[in-house]
């Protein structure tokens, strides 16, 4: 429609900002208000290509303060996306805190500011970690059990559930999305493909958890923004939509693609003690998401990887900075999806 406003918070961060470039790219109606707290993970240097877009606007608050939230969402918007999260295992099970601060209570002040406000739409962006492991020959869909396995996971289970109860008792027109891992430009340095990259790129040890034979499938972030745009504009309120890349692979295979991709020939895989509670496998199927909304991804991840290596290597100025600014405790540098 025309002067349609979105809100998206967390827009700072890794798909949050690819989100936002690519509605203000592909949906000329559309304009974005970013809410973001810049805390680790959303970086300003992320999304400061947009100053000064004309359908965009920077507010830097946070999703857990009730009375900025009710402002904002005051404004009128018709509707919201929420990705704003705390979203590093190693760091939830280091300290769980700012998880349940963040991503419990957060989602409530939004969707309570959202339900006053009437927004139409509201999508809760979670994880499919909130299934926990899934066994060999599994996959899990819309409707499987949540069975989280570590703090991070249990306070997005937790939000979501928040959000399906709003849906039930207020009839709040929300869809609930869980995608497997993305990868691609913007992702915060210490994550796994990041990090392997760059450490491929300095010819260091890649560090790699407990025997690497965990199994994750990964999804380019831009087919992951494709499939959230079409959930935004035609997803059914009250559903919950499974995103898939089917690239399923072990960890320590994709540690072979990337260090071939990054020509790290003096870098090796270094095996350190696994990460408590670590899930073996994690397995979405997506097939009412592909059927439903027309969609699949389009990006194969060779060459999604190969486009993901060049951007590292040609963005030093953007990665570099908050490598070099965090003392990144050790555990949280050992990449892991």
């Amino acid at each position: 429609g025309d002067g349609v406003k979105v809100l998206v918070t967390g827009g700072a961060g890794f798909i949050g900002s690819n989100f936002i470039r690519h509605l203000l790219a592909r949906h000329p109606s559309l304009s974005v208000v970013n809410l973001d707290l810049l805390t680790y993970a959303g970086q300003e240097s992320t999304v400061s290509d947009l100053d000064g877009h004309p359908r965009y606007r920077f507010v830097q608050g946070d999703v857990t303060d009730k009375r900025e939230v009710e402002r904002l969402v005051s404004e009128g918007f018709s509707a919201i996306v929420h990705f704003a999260a705390e979203s590093h295992v190693d760091r939830s099970i280091a300290g769980p805190d700012p998880f349940i601060q963040t991503n419990i209570i957060g989602t409530h002040c939004l969707v309570e500011a959202a339900r006053r406000a009437r927004v139409q739409r509201f999508i809760q962006i979670s994880s499919d970690e909130v299934y926990g492991s899934i066994p060999e020959g599994e996959s899990a869909g819309p409707g499987s059990r949540l069975d989280p396995s570590n703090p991070y996971a249990a306070s997005k289970a937790a939000a979501d559930l928040l959000v399906a109860a709003a849906v039930r008792t207020y009839g709040f027109p929300a869809i609930i999305t869980r995608c497997t891992n993305n990868y691609g430009p913007w992702q915060h340095p210490e994550k796994f493909i990041p990090v392997l990259i760059t450490r491929a790129m300095a010819g260091g040890s890649l560090p790699l958890y407990g025997d690497g034979r965990q199994v994750r499938d990964w999804i380019h972030v831009e087919d992951h923004c494709r499939a959230l745009a079409a959930i935004l504009l035609s997803g059914i309120p009250g559903r919950v939509y499974t995103i898939a890349g089917r690239n399923s692979l072990r960890n320590i295979d994709l540690a072979r693609r990337v260090l071939k991709l990054a020509g790290g020939t003096n870098s090796r895989i270094a095996h350190v003690e696994d990460r408590p509670g670590h899930d073996r496998r994690y397995d979405l199927d997506d097939a009412a998401t592909r059927r439903e909304l027309d969609w699949r991804p389009s990006v194969p991840l060779d060459a999604g990887l190969e486009q993901t290596v060049a951007w590292y290597r040609e963005n030093r100025w953007w990665w570099e900075p908050i490598t070099k600014s965090e003392s990144i405790p050790f555990q949280a540098r050992v990449g892991s999806p």
